[in-house]
C-alpha cells in the first residue's frame, strides 16, 4: 500500500486571508465560496501545502499560485481556465500522466501558459485533473503534437486520498 499522506502544521487562516483566498479563487477560475464560518486552514501535507475548508483539501499552493483540488472544483464549479479532453485521454490523466495536446478537445482561450487550468471529461465535464499550462488555450485546443498541461494533482491521488482517510 502507498504511504498516506499525514497533515501536519496545521494552521487557522486570518478573516483577511481567507477574503484573499476566496477572492483568488473567484477571479481566477470563477469559483464562488461562501464567506461562511466553516474555518479554512492552511497545512502541510507530505510535500505539499494545503488549504482546508473544515476537513475537505480544497486549493494547493503552488509557489506564488493557487491551484483547486479536484474535490474543490466539485464542490464550488469553475467557470475560468477549464480545459476539456476526449474520453481516450481520461484514463491517462487518472493515472497521473501529463496532459497531451492530441486529447484536448477545447481550451479555455484566455489561458496563458504558466498559469494553473483545471481538467475536465468532455462527456461528463467531471474535474480530472489540476495542472500548470505548457501552451496558451488557443495552441492547446489547435496543437496536434507535444506537452501541454504539467499535472500536479488528479481524481484518485494521495491529496484526493486525503479525504477519504481523514474521516
Amino acid at each position: 500500500a502507498r504511504m498516506a499522506l499525514k497533515i501536519r502544521r496545521r494552521a487557522r487562516l486570518r478573516r483577511k486571508e481567507v477574503g484573499d483566498l476566496v477572492g483568488r479563487l473567484a477571479e481566477e477560475f470563477g469559483m464562488v465560496l461562501p464567506l461562511d464560518d466553516v474555518p479554512i486552514d492552511e497545512a502541510e501535507a507530505g510535500p505539499h501545502r494545503l488549504l482546508l475548508r473544515g476537513e475537505e483539501p480544497i486549493a494547493l499552493v503552488v509557489g506564488e499560485a493557487i491551484a483547486p483540488t479536484v474535490r474543490g472544483l466539485l464542490a464550488f464549479p469553475a467557470t475560468k481556465r477549464a480545459v476539456t479532453v476526449d474520453m481516450g485521454a481520461v484514463r491517462f490523466i487518472y493515472n497521473g500522466a501529463d496532459v497531451m495536446a492530441p486529447g484536448i478537445t477545447e481550451a479555455d482561450p484566455a489561458i496563458r501558459a504558466e498559469e494553473i487550468v483545471w481538467v475536465r471529461d468532455e462527456k461528463n465535464q467531471r474535474p480530472l485533473a489540476v495542472g500548470r499550462a505548457i501552451m496558451d488555450g488557443p495552441t492547446m485546443a489547435r496543437e496536434e503534437k507535444g506537452k501541454a498541461i504539467e499535472t500536479l494533482h488528479h481524481v484518485g491521488d494521495e491529496i484526493w486520498r486525503l479525504a477519504e482517510e481523514e474521516t
